[in-house]
């Protein structure tokens, strides 16, 4: 397995492209391996299925030029059952890719499964740069320089922008890609993911952007102080 630049870690398939597409794009743009974690595979989402959820993934991911989507398996809506095994698996993933920058949700969400990933991604980073945490297999310890957080569907003033004005277009065609979570089709039901969700996604970059000075920005949170070389 080939190290990652960014490993951006999420609850579901379309987490992370609603709060991180845009930078990710910049990133693989410039030549850097991004990867996604996804920690569940959505079966329990209102709207589509397992099968569709992974097909409109895998078209999100060639959009955004991600080099690498890694999925769980553990249970939607249980991954407060499963903490312990969450950690270490992710604890395993940061140790064999050792990505220098880690995402995970914001830390106060609407969806719990948000919060839940939010958590335990701040444990793996710790217990990945302890050299006796071994659960499995033996890799050796490792913590990535910047753990940041990114908004799903909450909204704060943001510590760290990207200014993503250059492929704000592109970011839409992947949060388009997730059709049977974003659009109402024949079968499916009202949620708030189909209720003005993606026109709510534009308002807060619209609005980090105003923030920042640019069109369109992207907002984190940072774990740890921002670190700057210089002023």
């Amino acid at each position: 397995m080939s190290a990652l630049d960014i490993l951006a870690i999420g609850a579901h398939p379309d987490d992370v492209e609603i709060g991180a597409a845009g930078s990710l794009l910049l990133a693989a743009k410039q030549g850097k391996r991004v990867g996604i974690l996804d920690l569940t595979y959505a079966e329990l989402s209102s709207n589509g299925d397992v099968e569709r959820r992974q097909q409109e993934a895998a078209a999100a991911d060639k959009v955004m030029g991600v080099a690498e989507r890694f999925n769980l398996g553990l249970p939607d809506r249980g991954l407060e059952a499963v903490k312990g095994e969450a950690i270490s698996r992710v604890v395993d993933l940061i140790r064999r890719t050792r990505p220098q920058i880690v995402l995970a949700p914001y830390y106060q969400d609407r969806h719990p499964d948000h919060e839940s990933v939010s958590r335990i991604v701040r444990e793996a980073i710790f217990n990945s740069g302890i050299r006796k945490y071994q659960p499995d297999e033996s890799h050796p310890a490792y913590r990535p320089s910047q753990f940041l957080y990114y908004f799903i569907n909450s909204t704060v003033t943001p510590q760290v922008v990207v200014d993503i004005t250059s492929v704000y277009t592109e970011k839409m065609e992947v949060l388009r890609c997730y059709r049977s979570q974003f659009e109402l089709e024949e079968g499916s039901v009202t949620t708030p993911l189909t209720n003005g969700y993606l026109e709510s996604v534009e308002y807060r970059e619209r609005l980090f952007g105003q923030q920042a000075g640019v069109t369109y920005a992207e907002g984190f949170m940072s774990a740890t102080p921002y670190v700057l070389a210089n002023l």
